[in-house]
């Protein structure tokens, strides 16, 4: 499993219930339900990950975040997670609004667009830059809205979102010094657990 994932299970009571937006082949609700008792499902678009996921015995609905969490009612989940997608949404704000409406608490793990290798490729070659935590060109990217750890916490803010937890990490999912110290700066991935105030 992912080293993120790992964080995000340990940031999960036993017996929740979870919805997973994005939950890719269903690897950390399969986790969650066999380590901490979880029921609940993911959300997904690719019919590969979704064959995935049913082997995984994971209940899992074929659906386009875009198009909002209408089908589920308020405070539905304990937790709604969307992990490595943010950045692929088209309205990231709407959807933080769902997510707080259908669960009580989110984690959202996403690209530090800010990070230093980043800025100091841009600057330097002056084309879109690639990253551990940014593996794709520009022409073939799920990204259409990337954003820095700054710009997510003056979102969160302008919502009267309460950040519960931040950690900022490195590609290999570590946490060092240096990102603890300037987290925009050096941190390459961020993972916030957050609520309504």
């Amino acid at each position: 499993m992912r080293p993120d994932l790992e964080i995000i299970s340990r940031w999960i009571a036993p017996r929740s219930r979870v919805l997973d937006l994005g939950c890719g082949d269903g690897t950390l609700l399969r986790h969650l339900q066999e380590t901490r008792e979880v029921s609940g499902y993911g959300l997904e678009i690719d019919p590969d990950n979704i064959v995935s996921c049913v082997k995984n015995r994971v209940n899992v609905i074929q659906t386009n975040l875009d198009r909002g969490l209408s089908d589920f009612d308020e405070d539905s989940f304990d937790y709604v997670v969307m992990s490595q997608t943010l950045q692929a949404v088209n309205y990231p704000d709407r959807l933080l609004d769902e997510m707080l409406r259908v669960g009580r608490e989110g984690i959202v793990t996403f690209p530090n667009f800010a990070h230093w290798r980043l800025r100091f490729h841009l600057t330097v070659k002056g084309r879109m830059p690639m990253s551990g935590a940014l593996p794709h060109s520009w022409y073939n990217t799920p990204n259409i809205h990337l954003c820095t750890i700054r710009d997510f916490e003056a979102l969160c803010e302008s919502k009267g979102i309460r950040i519960l937890q931040r950690m900022v990490l490195d590609h290999t999912h570590r946490r060092r010094w240096p990102s603890r110290l300037l987290p925009n700066l050096m941190g390459e991935i961020a993972m916030y657990r957050f609520r309504r105030r």
